[in-house]
């Protein structure tokens, strides 16, 4: 029932830009924190952009400065600004949910949710 959906992903060159946005759906109550993580080939998978509810953010080291993160509550979305992208920027993107409560029937549950990822590629 609850579902992470991010469309935003696509083809850019090397100093463009893109945004990804992620929307999650279900009889949800809250989430703590929403993030972005990213894989490339050959690559174990890392943290990029996180935000809390209350709007604190922490970002990787590689996209300090380029990359934006926000976050709209009452729609439950969480999108990423991108800027000054880079060919190390090419990787499988993934958000995720944190501590998200939502409802099944009568009852209350917390766990993670994972988005189903989109492609990045960045071109010189």
């Amino acid at each position: 029932q609850v579902q992470l959906v991010e469309p935003g992903g696509g083809l850019v060159q090397a100093g463009g830009s893109l945004r990804l946005s992620c929307a999650a759906s279900g009889s949800i109550a809250s989430i703590n924190a929403m993030g972005w993580y990213r894989q490339a080939p050959g690559k174990q998978r890392e943290l990029v952009a996180i935000i809390s509810s209350a709007g604190s953010t922490n970002y990787a080291d590689s996209v300090k400065g380029r990359f934006t993160i926000s976050r709209d509550n009452a729609k439950n979305t969480v999108s990423l600004r991108m800027n000054s992208l880079k060919l190390e920027d090419t990787a499988v993107y993934y958000c995720k949910a944190d501590g998200l409560r939502y409802y099944s029937g009568d009852f209350r549950y917390t766990s993670d949710f994972w988005g189903q990822g989109t492609q990045v590629t960045v071109s010189s």
